[in-house]
């Protein structure tokens, strides 16, 4: 039975536990279009990125 040779210090336990304080990922409006997108992401559905047209623009289905 595996036992824990000494007591884990509160900073490593701290350090172990910083993750848990992780916040959901941002999102921003795009100016035109009013689509939701990640900050420094491309907006997929218009290929825009940074007022630059970087990808062709997905087409609807």
């Amino acid at each position: 039975m595996a036992v824990p040779k000494r007591k884990t210090t509160p900073s490593k336990r701290g350090m172990r536990r910083s993750a848990d304080a992780l916040t959901a990922p941002a999102y921003m409006e795009d100016k035109e279009t009013g689509e939701l997108h990640r900050p420094h992401h491309i907006d997929l559905k218009t290929g825009m990125y940074r007022g630059r047209q970087v990808l062709e623009a997905k087409d609807d289905i």
